[in-house]
């Protein structure tokens, strides 16, 4: 069946609406017609099946049946703080990651980030990042859509860590922290922050300002991992600690 996400102030009780580029889809590529039935997700957690009452070019309107009860997210908030990569390399990042459950990505620029974006670059390229997210969600029968959080530079970064429970920074250079220790390391964890260095590394100066931040530095193991492949690994050691194994290993 297929998943649309739709906001909250677009379902009023039983009552919900389908707008923008989604309307498109169903009509055009789905062949949608009145009585059929989708999946409708909140993007906050919540999922409904609901059957199709009536179409117009430019809005679809849907009567809720009932909420659906599957639960597809991690039971760990974990938001990725990746250093904007070179290329299409983010794309595939939000895309991927999106399917292996995080819950939020920050972008940042550190000292050795190749790519150099500013206020008004991000903007133009924001609403393809945000569809991205969208559409790999919906493959992946996500019921909380991932938040992009605005481009941060290092130092915004650092002052963003206490928030978190946890926060873990993959280092080439720690060799005996390991990440898999790093989350038995506490009995609660409610957030997590992940953060991912730039293609080249980051600079020592950079490591000894996490570690004043609070931060711990891990190791991802005995390979060293190019930076888009470093947060999928990291958030599939999370799915393995905390959904198949239960986070009980300590």
């Amino acid at each position: 069946m297929q998943r649309y996400f739709t906001p909250v102030e677009q379902i009023d009780g039983k009552a919900a609406q389908i707008l923008g580029d989604d309307v498109h889809h169903l009509l055009r590529v789905m062949r949608a017609q009145v009585g059929d039935e989708i999946i409708l997700s909140d993007g906050r957690g919540k999922a409904y099946r609901a059957s199709i009452h009536e179409i117009s070019s430019n809005q679809v309107n849907c009567t809720i049946e009932e909420e659906l009860q599957h639960q597809s997210e991690m039971p760990v908030q974990i938001t990725l703080a990746q250093s904007m990569p070179k290329g299409e390399k983010w794309d595939w990042i939000l895309q991927k990651c999106t399917e292996l459950g995080v819950h939020a990505f920050l972008p940042f620029i550190s000292e050795r980030t190749i790519v150099k974006l500013d206020n008004q670059k991000e903007g133009k390229r924001r609403e393809r990042w945000e569809r991205i997210i969208k559409e790999a969600a919906e493959q992946s029968h996500r019921n909380y859509l991932p938040r992009l959080h605005p481009l941060h530079q290092w130092k915004e970064l650092l002052q963003a860590a206490s928030q978190y429970d946890l926060v873990l920074m993959a280092y080439e250079g720690e060799e005996e922290y390991q990440f898999a220790q790093a989350l038995r390391s506490k009995a609660e964890l409610h957030s997590i922050l992940i953060i991912i260095g730039p293609e080249g590394g980051f600079a020592s100066h950079e490591v000894q300002e996490a570690i004043n931040h609070g931060v711990s530095i891990v190791t991802l193991g005995p390979r060293i991992l190019r930076t888009e492949t470093a947060g999928l690994y990291a958030l599939s050691c999370c799915s393995y600690h905390f959904e198949q194994n239960g986070g009980s290993e300590r």
